[in-house]
């Protein structure tokens, strides 16, 4: 995409909507954080209003709703609690709408496009709807829907209508476009690729200088110097292939006892350390819960190799940005998108199957050469290809191409006539 160059602009006023529990150390978190912020390092104004749980982020502004007194606290994934928090999400967007000036919406997950949807008519604002994956297909991921349900048809109709009705939609990978044009029967002309990326400063390879914290690090993890260590950071669940790597642990166990798994992430901790410990893995799975964000960097260079075994085909999978960055060589399961991420410097396991899973890591375990290889080329792709600050100018210009052309019915107010100052 062309950025524009020629014409003085200013900066933009953007209302994000997120109805998720912002910031939660996890998937569609980072995409948001990282947009609002090299956005805001261009000059534009983010505001993120979401749900009332989640942590504060210094530097975004975010305006948070009130708690429904039922359900103080939101589980990720899909529940029926979602519609009381999101109802109370498109109240406050109402309220900030009445209250300041905003230049367009960008809107987050079906939900948050729904709520804009609605609200950008009334309002008459542009809506750029970040697409992060089917809204049924991961219900059913979740276990939280059935193709048989009676209710199946009604939100797939529901979540064609959002997807084909938008300004415009970004897409996290190649293949999100490609479903949305061939499964949901949105129009190309309105869809812009715009793969999630990595700050390749903070992800960065380790360096001799930090070899000393690393090691005491891991001593106080109880691995032991000299044993290799395997490393995923992400959401645990069944869809995310959690289950599939826990049972890969049990044969690499088996051929190599002094490997170790690294299982960071949340939510189900005390459920996996029962499984690994019904696997007879436990004494080489490390659990650690939570990692915050910022230090995330940290410990994945505790790690020689990492792994996503995500299952599913329509998400995207930010995470191997940062294991890419890291120079940290990577086994995923073979789908579109780990496809479009890693290419030919990946190395693919089958789908769903824990044994290829374990086939493949354990040649990464036994050739410290070809990791030190793919992990250069890792890191050298994710520099070259996947870089914020370029990914925020190209969103900022989606914005202004939408003020210049603005959807039928938008009143003049909305169509700016002073000159913009420069930010794209």
């Amino acid at each position: 995409m062309a950025i524009d160059s020629n014409e003085n602009r200013r900066g933009l006023r953007v209302l994000m909507v997120a109805p998720t529990s912002f910031f939660g150390d996890y998937g569609c978190h980072v995409r948001i954080l990282e947009e609002a912020s090299a956005l805001q390092r261009l000059g534009h104004q983010v505001t993120i209003v979401t749900y009332r749980n989640g942590r504060d982020v210094p530097g975004l502004d975010i305006r948070r709703t009130l708690p429904i007194p039922w359900r103080q606290q939101y589980e990720v994934g899909s529940s029926r609690h979602k519609i009381g928090f999101d109802v109370l999400l498109g109240l406050k967007t109402v309220q900030l709408l009445l209250r300041e000036r905003f230049d367009v919406l960008h809107a987050h997950l079906h939900e948050g496009a729904l709520i804009a949807l609605v609200l950008g008519k009334m309002f008459r604002l542009p809506i750029v709807f970040d697409f992060q994956g089917s809204l049924t297909e991961e219900m059913i991921d979740h276990q939280f829907l059935r193709r048989s349900s009676t209710v199946y048809t009604p939100l797939r109709k529901l979540e064609e209508w959002i997807d084909r009705s938008v300004d415009i939609t970004l897409t996290s990978s190649k293949n999100a476009e490609r479903i949305l044009v061939e499964s949901f029967g949105c129009t190309a002309a309105r869809i812009r690729p715009l793969p999630d990326c990595v700050d390749v400063e903070t992800f960065a390879p380790l360096q001799p200088a930090e070899q000393p914290a690393r090691s005491a690090e891991r001593l106080r993890l109880g691995i032991p110097a000299t044993a290799p260590v395997i490393v995923y950071l992400g959401l645990l669940a069944q869809y995310q292939g959690t289950d599939l790597l826990l049972q890969a642990m049990q044969q690499i166990r088996s051929l190599h006892p002094t490997v170790y798994l690294l299982l960071m992430g949340f939510p189900g901790v005390e459920r996996y350390q029962r499984l690994a410990g019904e696997l007879g893995v436990a004494d080489r799975v490390i659990l650690t819960g939570r990692i915050p964000y910022h230090q995330a960097p940290a410990y994945l260079k505790l790690g020689d190799l990492a792994v996503a075994p995500k299952l599913s085909l329509t998400e995207g999978a930010g995470k191997l940005l940062n294991y890419m960055a890291l120079g940290l060589p990577t086994v995923a399961f073979e789908t579109p998108v780990a496809r479009e991420y890693l290419g030919e410097q990946g190395v693919y396991a089958e789908r769903g199957s824990a044994a290829s899973l374990a086939t493949a890591l354990i040649a990464l375990v036994e050739d410290p050469g070809r990791r030190a290889e793919l992990g250069a080329k890792l890191r050298q792709r994710a520099s070259d290809h996947y870089d914020w600050n370029r990914a925020a100018r190209m969103i900022a210009q989606i914005y202004l191409d939408l003020l210049d052309n603005p959807p039928a019915g938008t009143p003049r107010w909305i169509v700016r006539d002073e000159p913009h100052e420069k930010t794209v």
